[in-house]
Parts: structure tokens; sequence; C-alpha cells
């Protein structure tokens, strides 16, 4: 849903020391496909040594439950670090740490087409519309961070071209 190009995902694993495990999916992907390739690659981690898996999730139950169910069994503990923190709250926290991040992807039945590719700061949460979660929890929009205090130097982007596809609207980063 971010569709940001792998060359920036890898970026982002080299700048935390974070290593990247690709799970390849193909296109159309079952649930049932998406969900034994995952339980796959819960496998490795376990025979690796890691015990626990955080997830960003902030209010939405159905996916948390969904979370739980298909770790049970893994040996791997489902984390939510950041549960239930009011989104507002978690939104400006994050700015004022120092994450920086631009919008990849718009959901325009929900937010205008003109926040893809907008930088996600301060100004960008005051020109929210009230019924947008300023998280974009609901599907509202996705982001790309280019830089946080976890990075060793912060990832050079640019905005490319708008593109909609499926019903979205993706802003292309490029690197650079």
């Amino acid at each position: 849903m971010h569709a940001v190009r792998r060359a920036l995902v890898e970026a982002q694993a080299e700048q935390t020391g974070i290593p990247l495990w690709p799970v390849e999916l193909p296109w159309p992907c079952s649930n049932l496909e998406y969900e034994e390739r995952m339980r796959a690659v819960c496998q490795r981690a376990t025979d690796e040594g890691i015990g626990a898996i955080a997830f960003g999730d902030l209010f939405l139950q159905d996916v948390r439950a969904y979370r739980v169910r298909q770790l049970q069994g893994s040996g791997l503990e489902p984390m939510f670090p950041v549960w239930k923190i009011p989104t507002e709250q978690l939104a400006r926290e994050m700015i004022a740490a120092g994450v920086r991040a631009k919008i990849t992807c718009v959901d325009p039945s929900k937010l205008a087409k003109s926040f893809a590719g907008q930088e996600y700061d301060l100004q960008l949460l005051q020109t929210l519309p009230p019924e947008v979660d300023p998280c974009g929890e609901n599907g509202e929009f996705h982001t790309f961070v280019y830089d946080a205090p976890v990075f060793s130097r912060p990832i050079a982007v640019r905005n490319g071209e708008l593109v909609e596809r499926g019903g979205f609207v993706f802003a292309d980063l490029i690197p650079q």
C-alpha cells in the first residue's frame, strides 16, 4: 500500500542497521498464500532466536486480533508498543522527535489527492480534515520515513510523478 521503491526500503534497513527479510508475494496474492509466506518467515525468525515481533497498530482491534491469531503457536510474541496512544499525540511526538516522512499513498475517497507527496509535518497535521486520522490509521494515507533518530543518516528522496491505480493515488519517491 505504501508503493515505495524497493531501493528505498533497503535504504531504511541500511540506515537503521536492521536486516531486511524480503517476503516476495505474487500479484494477485490470496490471503492463504500471504499467510503461508508469513508463517515461513516467522519460522525463520524463531530459528534465528527472535522471540517477539512489534507492530505499529494503534486502535484497530480487528487488525490486532488477526496479528495475535497469526502468531499463535509460532513461538513469537506479538508486541504493540504504541497501542491506544491517541493518534494526535503520537503524530506530534513523532514529528517532535525528528521523524521525517512523506505521504506516498492517499485514498481519495477519504483525503484529497493533493496530499500525495506532501511532507508529514505539523503544517500537514493542521490541514488534515477533522475526519482524517492524523496517523492515517483508517487507511486514509500511508507514508515513507526518510529520516529518524534511529537512522545513521537521512535518505535523500525527491517527489516523482503522481499515479492513480486501483482507486488510490501514489506519489513516487525517487532516491537521489
